[in-house]
């Protein structure tokens, strides 16, 4: 199977790109960058969901980091590990919340992904024609696909942020309610052993203390413990994503959509650097202007793996910046200071959590959106 390339035209005239590139409306990119991130957004969800809890600070605890290392090596130490983390989380969630919880935020991330993708391909499709034509002769080049990839991702980012907001929330929000729970728990029992009369027994006719598993608590303090072992602790309605919007902005108003945009044009970086090497593994591979699909899913991997790892560090720190304020109190505030924070608190390391899962799910993610991506333009093109 080969897929013909439809808009662009290495080894051929300037003009004969051009004209090329006017064979496909630009209205198709639209459409096949909206059907790939479709597609690529179910296959890949699950991964999605672990990806984002392995990023945030909620679980920090529950992460297999026992063969911690200073420097480098740590970095790579805690990679490997977190393979293990991932297949570990996936088994867990399903186990403790349910198969549909491997989704939590799917909704969303439909919402999010389909005018995502469609902004950015037609965006960066439409524009390095554009750029071509009028500032380099009609010919595409390097400079060309990074200059309409940065314009792409700042234009996309800007449009789609309180949809991948709303997405966090939704898919750290078990994990917030779970902590929630638990420190509850622990001030019920810290409040009865408070009121425990052991600590104040006296001693008896004999000089002992009283058998105190036999009588640990006065009959003044039995209803008072039974209440708080019989409350559990407070439960909070699951959120889906309206009800999670109405939250946001009553409670944060609008700006609370835009939290991590500052790591989101950061991470820019990441899709120009991804299209740039696309388009050179493309023309590095290409034999007589035909691509086959193998050609195309291994320069759509390889190209997404290397940017991520590159940039990787921007994801945590947006995932931070999008967390839900704890009791009202927002630990991360901006850009500088989540990196300052999280550097402090937990090391260099810190910035690939997730790191494993992310690649599991943003590679086939990849090969899958661009292959429908050139595919759809590969038929719109012949019609």
């Amino acid at each position: 199977m080969s897929l013909r390339e439809p808009s662009s035209r290495t080894g051929s005239s300037p003009m004969a790109r051009s004209t090329g590139e006017k064979r496909t409306p630009p209205w198709l990119h639209f459409a096949a960058g909206g059907a790939g991130g479709m597609c690529g957004a179910i296959i890949t969800s699950p991964l999605d969901v672990v990806k984002t809890r392995l990023q945030s600070d909620l679980y920090r605890g529950r992460a297999t980091l026992a063969a911690e290392r200073p420097g480098f090596m740590g970095v790579l130490v805690r990679a490997a590990l977190q393979f293990v983390d991932t297949s570990r989380l996936l088994v867990d969630i399903a186990r403790r919340e349910g198969t549909s919880a491997l989704f939590k935020g799917l909704g969303p991330t439909l919402v999010g992904v389909i005018p995502a993708r469609s902004i950015n391909f037609y965006t960066y499709g439409n524009g390095k024609r554009i750029i071509a034509e009028h500032w380099h002769g009609g010919a595409e080049s390097s400079m060309v696909h990074l200059s309409a990839a940065a314009i792409a991702g700042i234009i996309t980012s800007t449009a789609t942020n309180p949809i991948w907001v709303v997405k966090t929330r939704l898919q750290l929000e078990s994990q917030l309610r779970e902590a929630q729970n638990q420190a509850a728990r622990q001030a019920a029992v810290g409040q009865v052993r408070t009121s425990s009369p052991t600590q104040h027994a006296t001693p008896s006719a004999a000089g002992r203390t009283p058998d105190v598993p036999q009588r640990c608590l006065s009959t003044a303090t039995l209803p008072r413990a039974r209440f708080f072992q019989a409350q559990p602790p407070p439960q909070h309605p699951s959120t889906n994503a309206l009800r999670m919007t109405l939250d946001i902005f009553r409670n944060e108003g609008i700006r609370g959509f835009y939290k991590g945009l500052s790591a989101s044009y950061l991470g820019v970086s990441e899709s120009t650097i991804q299209w740039v090497l696309y388009e050179r593994l493309k023309h590095w591979q290409r034999r007589d202007e035909q691509l086959t699909w193998f050609q195309t899913v291994s320069s759509a991997g390889t190209a997404k793996m290397v940017a991520t790892i590159i940039t990787y560090p921007h994801e945590v720190i947006r995932t931070r910046l999008r967390q839900q304020p704890e009791n009202g109190i927002r630990k991360y505030t901006n850009l500088v200071q989540t990196f300052r924070l999280v550097l402090r608190e937990e090391g260099a390391a810190s910035f690939y959590g997730g790191l494993s899962a992310h690649l599991m799910r943003v590679i086939p993610n990849a090969v899958v959106t661009f292959s429908i991506y050139e595919f759809v333009l590969m038929l719109g093109s012949s019609m």
